[in-house]
């Protein structure tokens, strides 16, 4: 053993801790255990013994705690792979005979030591997927004239790229991806002209992409995505003649595309996605013969595609377009695109028919054409995609029938044809491809007839959506007992459907969204199983349903006696009937009262600037309220503690319920024993009333009145019986009501009323406190954002208030810094809350961090994946619940950026709500990671 100089035992799966005979062998020279399951950690003081080691390779094992590094005649030092953590010891500096070194894809931190530079002899270098801080040192890097292949991706290095990097001239392989690097592309990296393969992405990198980058004439991987690069793509990019991967997607390059960029004829995949590149696609990206996947998606590219552009891309695989202004007619011409998996075309503005070539590409499995403007019927022939899994032609203006040829979507798992002008009854034969369809979506089109019996076919189906059309008959009952087991979402609103729900729907435990409004649906509205916690809102417009008083009906499986119901049926309508007139006659009374009314009674819009605070110290604002101010003092016992329903740093929150049974909330500032308050507030409490006086909008508080006496001042509002979305939100509510659906409208809601305000106001109003707390709901879920003008009632003399405005945790970071108050501080708070409502929890960890990287996640939040982030009490979403979740979350995270310019405005936001402008998932859900919803969130930037 004492004479033994080569041991191999790498791949053996031996399990113990690293082995002590080999301490005994001190003439070895090559040592390999990788790929075993070898734990423990190595101790320095033993390796002491093996002083002529030359090679070490302990790859893919267990080992733990730091590094060993005692070896001064170590030419090869492979330690990737393990559990190893802690800094880089220095002593790693004295293996100058080191040529290969890899710690790649352990735990290890800290910033590189000074020590490396005395590794002159480093071929090849690997610190990838570590936690490695602090910036690259030029002095560190110096001395590697001979490196080959530098990898340091994965890491948090910091600052700029060092340009001394452009000294490694040997340089064969560079990853920098996955970093905060941030600064400038530097332009001696153009020295490089020996490099294959450059990795940059996943930085913060700025400024514009170096000319000097033509130098590398024997590049064929350059991936510089997901950055913040502007300018142009250099013209120099045509001197890439060997390149196959070109990836710049995700920055905010805003050129058009250089026509030079046809010299790279050996490229297979190409990204130019999500920037904001224009102008027609060159005739030279014809000579892309070889190209496999092309992605010139979310761009301001203009014009038509052009036969002769397209002609040659004979072997593309992957062909995204998505998100342009495209226009004129979709070339027949990609109907020779045989190979194609992927084809998206959706939001654009092309016209015409939807070629019928289409149906040539028969291993499409994803077509995506929507919110487009195509015109005509869909052909038969288009039914002939044997492959197809994903179809979405919605949001167009195709007419005609369903053709009866679409049986031929063999293995069709998505099918979305609403928002068109469709006619016609729903085919029959749609079972022979309902095997495994999991989406149908045909709502908002002009179908008739009836809801066919075949759709009980579906046995997979979780999303159904009909409404809006023109269907009658009956909802069919043996169809709807066999969807029980996977139906989530069904919709069959605004149309003409009669008879009665069917019973097997309370049974139904995964259904959690359904809407059976508008109809003639008759009978009890049902109130048991899935129904039992059910909103009036799903069955409204239904004049022949009735709620029944004791439940049991509805839940009567058997359907009760019919005469009983035809008898209540009867007397339901003549009651309508008389309560219609009733109605009537009242409304036009009302309306002759008005005019009668005396033109010169005070309302609250006519208060003059000029009126001091004394002189409307009291006043109800809202017409309709029938109360007095004492009325309010004896509801409470003169603001007794038992009607105390919250404190915060403004005072107290009172409920007042009134004789007439209506209900208050009383909001008390006390000043009675101090000073806290002078008058140049009190001035400020006046125009804070004046302000919301002119407040209307659906999704903001009402204030009722004010009342200043006594030494205190109080303001009414609106009572909510949910209280703050808060305490829903961490209540037994978050779970049982606060499903996805319900949290993505009330965060829609709350867009729209700080929209409203920065926008629509004037001057524009910033809230400067939106949290959970000061959102509350109404009984149908809907958001009122409260607590106005608080903040204006802060006194600089005052120990109980500070200049900085807003509650902790929610407060824009430029706060701290400027005390300077902009609309943005608004949108940060949003974002805070939009994050906290999808998590479940206060994004503190991952905001701290996002603040300490500089406006990205850190490296620790970049692995995450959405659906770990989210609130755990609920389930995963799904379909439409699946892409308004990720809209919300990738909006709530470009809301959070660390610098104010870089937050989308809160009309934006609210617009991308409204609109759900999430038109498909770029991969499946259970994939999408939050550094992904980063990228996504760049796009959101409407300022």
């Amino acid at each position: 053993m004492h004479s033994l100089t080569h041991l191999d035992l790498h791949r053996n799966v031996i399990h113990s801790e690293f082995p002590e005979f080999i301490f005994e062998c001190q003439n070895l020279t090559f040592l390999d255990l990788s790929q075993n399951w070898f734990t423990g950690q190595i101790l320095e003081p033993v390796f002491t013994k093996l002083g002529k080691l030359e090679y070490l390779n302990l790859t893919d094992n267990l080992f733990q705690g730091p590094l060993p590094s005692h070896f001064p005649k170590l030419k090869h030092l492979h330690l990737a792979r393990n559990n190893f953590s802690g800094p880089i010891p220095t002593t790693i500096g004295h293996c100058t005979d080191l040529t290969h070194l890899s710690l790649a894809s352990n735990f290890l931190s800290g910033e590189l030591p000074q020590s490396l530079s005395n590794l002159n002899n480093i071929v090849q270098l690997n610190f990838s997927d570590n936690s490695f801080t602090g910036p690259i040192l030029p002095s560190v890097i110096s001395n590697w004239s001979l490196v080959v292949n530098l990898n340091l991706r994965g890491n948090r290095f910091s600052g700029n790229i060092p340009p001394e990097l452009g000294q490694l001239t040997n340089l064969i392989h560079l990853s920098l991806d996955s970093n905060d690097f941030g600064g400038q592309l530097p332009s001696q990296i153009g020295n490089l002209n020996l490099l294959f393969t450059l990795n940059v992405s996943w930085n913060h990198l700025t400024g514009v992409i170096p000319r000097s980058i033509g130098n590398f004439t024997r590049i064929v991987f350059l991936d510089l995505s997901n950055n913040n690069l502007t300018g142009e793509i250099p013209r120099s990019i045509g001197n890439f003649t060997w390149i196959q991967f070109l990836d710049l997607g995700m920055n905010f390059l805003n050129s058009s595309i250089p026509s030079e960029l046809g010299h790279c004829t050996d490229l297979t995949h190409l990204s130019l996605a999500s920037n904001f590149l224009s102008g027609e696609l060159p005739q030279s990206l014809s000579n892309l013969n070889s190209i496999l996947q092309l992605d010139f998606s979310d761009n301001v590219f203009t014009g038509p595609i052009l036969p002769s552009v397209i002609s040659n891309w004979s072997l593309v695989v992957h062909l995204n377009l998505r998100g342009n202004s495209f226009s004129g007619n979709i070339p027949s011409e990609l109907g020779q695109l045989t190979n194609l998996n992927y084809l998206g075309l959706d939001s654009n503005d092309f016209g015409g028919q939807l070629p019928i070539q289409i149906g040539n590409l028969n291993l499409l499995y994803r077509l995506n054409v929507s919110r487009n403007h195509l015109t005509g019927a869909i052909a038969r022939s288009n039914g002939n995609f044997a492959q197809v899994l994903y179809l979405d032609l919605s949001n167009n203006n195709l007419t005609g029938v369903i053709p009866w040829g679409i049986e031929f979507f063999g293995q069709i798992m998505y099918l979305d044809l609403s928002n068109n002008n469709l006619t016609g009854v729903i085919p029959w034969s749609i079972y022979n491809f309902a095997q495994g369809l999991l989406y149908l979506n045909l709502s908002n089109n002009n179908l008739t007839g009836v809801i066919p019996v075949s759709i009980g076919t579906f046995t997979q189906i979780e999303f159904l959506d009909l409404s809006n059309n023109k269907l009658t008959g009956v909802i069919p009952l043996d169809s709807i007992s066999n969807l029980r087991l996977r139906l989530e979402i069904f919709n069959v609103s605004h149309n003409h459907l009669s008879g009665e729900i069917p019973s097997e729907f309370s049974n139904m435990d995964r259904l959690t969204i359904y809407d059976f409004s508008y109809n003639n649906l008759t009978g009890p509205i049902p109130t048991c199983g899935i129904f039992r916690n059910a909103t009036a809102d799903a069955f409204v417009g239904n004049y022949g349903m009735w709620r029944d008083a004791k439940g049991t009906v509805a839940c009567d499986s058997s359907g009760g006696n019919s005469k009983r119901k035809n008898d209540i049926n009867s007397v339901v309508v003549v009651i309508i009937s008389f309560l219609g007139f009733y109605v009537v006659e009242t409304i036009i009374s009302f309306f002759i009262f008005l005019l009668l009314r005396k033109r010169s009674k005070l309302r609250p819009q006519e208060i003059k600037t000029s009126q001091n605070f004394e002189n409307f110290e009291s006043m109800i604002l809202q017409e309709e309220v029938k109360f007095t101010f004492g009325e309010i003092v004896k509801a409470v016992d003169d603001f007794h503690e038992k009607y105390c329903i919250g404190i915060g740093g403004f005072g107290r929150v009172y409920k007042a319920e009134l004789e007439s049974s209506q209900v208050v909330a009383v909001k008390r500032l006390n000043t009675e024993d101090s000073n806290d308050i002078p008058a140049i507030n009190l001035r400020s409490f006046e125009n804070e009333i004046r302000t919301l006086i002119n407040i209307r909008h659906r999704n903001i508080i009402r204030l009722y009145g004010f009342c200043s006496r006594r030494g205190c001042i109080f303001l009414l509002y609106e009572y909510f019986e949910r209280g703050s979305l808060g305490k829903s939100l961490y209540g037994v509510e978050g779970v049982t009501e606060l499903g996805w659906a319900t949290r993505v409208k009330i965060l829609k809601g709350l867009a729209h009323a700080l929209s409203y305000l920065h926008n629509d106001c004037s001057p524009p109003i910033v809230h400067r406190d939106v949290t959970v707390n000061n959102v509350l709901l109404d009984q149908d879920f809907e958001p009122q954002l409260s607590d106005f003008g608080t903040a204006r009632l802060m006194s600089t003399n005052s120990s109980n208030w500070t200049h900085i405005v807003g509650s902790f945790g929610y407060m824009a970071p430029e706060l701290a810094l400027t005390m300077r108050v902009t609309d943005k501080c608004d949108v940060y708070s949003f974002g805070v809350v939009a994050l906290e409502v999808m998590m479940g929890k206060h994004p503190g960890d991952m905001l701290e961090s996002q603040l300490l990287e500089s406006s990205r996640l850190s490296q620790d939040n970049v692995g995450l994946l959405l659906k770990d982030v989210l609130d755990q009490r609920l389930e995963p979403p799904t379909y439409e619940l699946a892409k308004a979740v990720v809209l919300v979350m990738s909006l709530a995270l470009a809301c959070t950026r660390t610098h104010p310019r870089s937050r989308p405005p809160m009309s934006f936001v609210a617009q991308k709500l409204l609109a759900q402008a999430m038109h498909c998932l770029s991969e499946p859900f259970d994939f999408l990671s939050i550094s992904k919803l980063m990228g996504l969130g760049l796009q959101a930037n409407g300022s």
